[in-house]
């Protein structure tokens, strides 16, 4: 069936959408073709989520054999070998003792899981005054009710409001931002130390976990704190009793080049969340880990209030299975750390031939960069020039897709920027992108009349 883009129904999509997008045809690597014969380099990996590129053939074939026996298995009526196995070769892979999983089917699915965990936690060993949540601000953590009470973007939880039970919120770590005579280390204390005032303010006896980032995602483009943070982060929970949510959601399943971001300091978080790259596009899955000590009471009460239909079915379990063997058998994790230097590196050397490219950022192939009118005051662009919309629509025409998010609230705003391209991307596939990223940028400012500096190269 051939239908034009023109005559195609509204069908599922309730976007507002300012040009049709193309039916896509197949993908492969970091390629993706459409119906009309163009192709486009993924540079955002869908929404961070095609870790280990499309058309993986061993996946693709992990997953027909699943299918040939059973594509689904209801959790409460039976046990089945690719969740067994996933969750324990998972459980190797997180840090300290989180030795229990539990599938789900996206990343706000597994938020909302550990929130619920950590309430029942509370409430099992006999601390039923615990209930909040403290969380950044900005940061993401899901679209559900309860995952935007935990996420700081008011673009996305105005409108919900009423519905959304409020949550303490502290500032995330944009420690690059600053204008001051500190150190950077210095710094990451002094952001770390909001969290025990803002406990203290609320009274540390009704919290009952702090959830963050170790690397941002889609509110804070990649962003990095200082090495001094996590440490105290830890101590700071450790000293009231607070459990430390930390989300991987989007970087975890070796984005950063390490399997979670919280790798890269030596966390040991009380609960990680996963989705996205643990499934990378394959199949719909997601994960929270988290240790005996608090999996065990809530048992003992009678067990976990909670739960999915389709968590921990055997088809989205084999293909995590099926993508976490890629990983391991491809080096994705070095792969990735290796070319997340030279992608940073290119990107550094384009924001100074563009000085409204400010703040680049990240670790591994999760790259991130503001664009502002003011490169020292990080001055945001009008949001009436759609500044960072333009960019992706300037891209995308010359087939590379970017990600790009306009954040605003609390006094913060921000047109942000990712570049994460699938974890297997070549040196010459990073040539070709950022020469692509580089004409994007050229054409962006011949139409806003933004400035070139012709000390930058290229």
């Amino acid at each position: 069936m051939n239908i034009q883009a023109n005559e195609r129904p509204a069908s599922h999509l309730f976007y507002v959408t300012r040009l049709r997008r193309p039916l896509v045809d197949r993908a492969e690597g970091i390629y993706v073709w459409t119906k009309d014969g163009r192709r486009f380099i993924d540079g955002s990996s869908g929404p961070m989520v095609s870790n280990i590129g499309h058309g993986n053939r061993h996946v693709i074939e992990a997953m027909k054999r699943q299918m040939e026996k059973t594509s689904f298995a209801y959790r409460l009526h039976f046990e089945n070998e690719p969740a067994e196995e996933l969750a324990r070769r998972l459980a190797g892979k997180m840090p300290g003792d989180l030795d229990r999983i539990f599938f789900v089917s996206g990343g706000s699915e597994a938020v909302e899981s550990a929130i619920k965990l950590a309430r029942q936690w509370a409430v099992a060993t006999n601390q039923p005054q615990r209930w909040k949540v403290i969380c950044r601000f900005p940061s993401y953590h899901g679209g559900t009710i309860g995952a935007l009470g935990v996420t700081g973007d008011l673009a996305l939880t105005e409108t919900f409001a009423p519905q959304i039970q409020p949550m303490p919120v502290i500032p995330a770590p944009t420690a690059y931002r600053d204008r001051d005579n500190l150190t950077m280390e210095q710094r990451g204390l002094r952001y770390a130390d909001m969290l025990e005032e803002k406990i203290l303010s609320e009274g540390p006896e009704s919290v009952v976990a702090f959830i963050m980032e170790p690397i941002g995602g889609a509110a804070t483009a990649a962003l990095v704190a200082p090495d001094s943070y996590f440490a105290r982060i830890r101590e700071i929970c450790d000293k009231y009793g607070i459990l430390l949510i930390h989300d991987e959601v989007m970087s975890g399943a070796a984005r950063t080049g390490k399997y979670l971001g919280g790798d890269h300091w030596n966390c040991k978080p009380d609960i990680v969340t996963l989705s996205k790259g643990i499934g990378s596009g394959y199949a719909a899955l997601g994960a929270m880990a988290a240790s005996a000590k608090l999996v065990k009471p809530v048992l003992d009460m009678g067990g976990f209030q909670h739960g999915y239909t389709y968590a921990g079915n055997p088809l989205a379990c084999a293909a995590g299975l099926a993508v976490l063997e890629e990983m391991e058998r491809l080096g994705v994790e070095a792969n990735a750390a290796a070319m997340g230097e030279l992608l940073k590196s290119e990107l550094e050397g384009l924001a100074k031939r563009f000085p409204f490219i400010a703040g680049v950022r990240g670790k591994g192939l999760l790259i991130g960069a503001d664009l502002v009118a003011d490169p020292v005051t990080f001055k945001p662009f009008a949001k009436v020039q759609a500044t960072n919309q333009r960019l992706l629509d300037i891209a995308y025409d010359k087939g590379l897709i970017l990600y790009s998010r306009r954040i605003r609230g609390d006094g913060y705003e921000a047109d942000n920027l990712i570049l994460a391209p699938p974890l297997i991307i070549t040196p010459a596939e990073i040539g070709e992108m950022v020469s692509v990223l580089g004409d994007s940028f050229e054409q962006l400012a011949r139409e806003l009349d933004l400035p070139i500096s012709s000390n930058g190269n290229g």
